[in-house]
C-alpha cells in the first residue's frame, strides 16, 4: 500500500494535509497513514483549511464534507485556482446524494466514507495523487448515473448561495423537524439552528417556514 503511494511523487511520500473539525479523527488518520504519506498540515474550518492548503501546496487534501465556516464545496471554491496541481480527496461519513455530487462539481477527484480501513485509505490516497478518480464502491455506480442520467437538474445557483450546514439545516426544516430535534441531530445549539434559517430565508429571499419547505420540496430537496 505504501508502495503506491510513494511512487507518486518523485520525492518520496505524498504529501497530504488532513481538513476535519474533529481533531481527535484528524489523530486517528494520522496514527493510521502516516507512515505511508507525509502529513504536511492539518486544519480544522474552512479558513484554516484554505490557509494551510495555500501554504503546503500538498499532492493530496483529505477534504471532509462539513466544516465550520462552509464546508468542503466552500474549501474547494477558495482554491479552486491550485487544483491543478493539488488534488482533493473528500472524506466524510456522510453518503448523501447532494454531498457527493456537491464536492465532485467543485472539483474533488473522489469521495470515500469513514468506514475506509486505513490500508484502503492509503491506496486511495496514492490513487488521487496520480490523478485517478476514487470512490468508495457503493457510490461508484451512484455517481455514474447521476452524472449520465438525462434529468440532472442544471447548477442551482439559488441553493449554491448556502453553505452545506444550512442546507443540511433547510433539508430538515423541510422535513418538519423541530429547532430542538435539529439541533440535537447535527450537535449545535438551538439558537444556532434559528441563525442559520434566518440565514436561509434572507439568502432565498422567503419569508417563512412554509414557503422555505415548499422551496425545497419543489427541488427535490426533501
Amino acid at each position: 500500500m505504501s508502495e503506491a503511494a510513494s511512487e507518486s511523487t518523485p520525492g518520496g511520500r505524498v504529501r497530504v494535509v488532513l481538513v476535519d473539525d474533529h481533531r481527535m479523527f484528524r489523530t486517528g488518520v494520522r496514527a493510521e497513514i502516516g507512515e505511508a504519506v507525509e502529513v504536511v498540515g492539518e486544519a480544522e474550518d474552512v479558513a484554516s483549511a484554505v490557509a494551510v492548503v495555500r501554504e503546503q501546496l500538498p499532492d493530496v487534501v483529505l477534504l471532509d464534507v462539513h466544516l465550520p465556516g462552509g464546508g468542503g464545496v466552500e474549501v474547494l471554491k477558495q482554491c479552486a485556482d491550485v487544483q491543478a496541481r493539488v488534488r482533493f480527496l473528500a472524506l466524510s461519513v456522510s453518503d448523501a446524494a447532494d454531498d457527493v455530487i456537491g464536492v465532485i462539481r467543485g472539483g474533488a477527484r473522489g469521495y470515500v466514507t469513514k468506514s475506509i480501513t486505513g490500508d484502503e485509505l492509503v491506496r486511495a490516497v496514492g490513487r488521487v495523487a496520480e490523478g485517478d478518480a476514487v470512490f468508495s464502491p457503493r457510490l461508484a455506480g451512484f455517481v455514474l448515473d447521476a452524472f449520465a442520467a438525462t434529468d440532472v437538474p442544471p447548477i442551482d445557483e439559488d441553493l449554491d448561495r448556502l453553505t452545506q450546514r444550512e442546507r443540511e439545516v433547510l433539508r430538515l426544516i423541510a422535513r418538519g423537524y423541530a429547532y430542538k430535534e435539529i439541533a440535537r441531530r447535527l450537535v449545535i445549539s438551538v439558537k444556532t439552528v434559528e441563525t442559520h434559517v434566518s440565514a436561509v430565508l434572507r439568502k432565498l429571499q422567503l419569508s417563512n417556514r412554509h414557503e422555505l419547505t415548499r422551496w425545497a420540496t419543489d427541488r427535490r430537496l426533501v
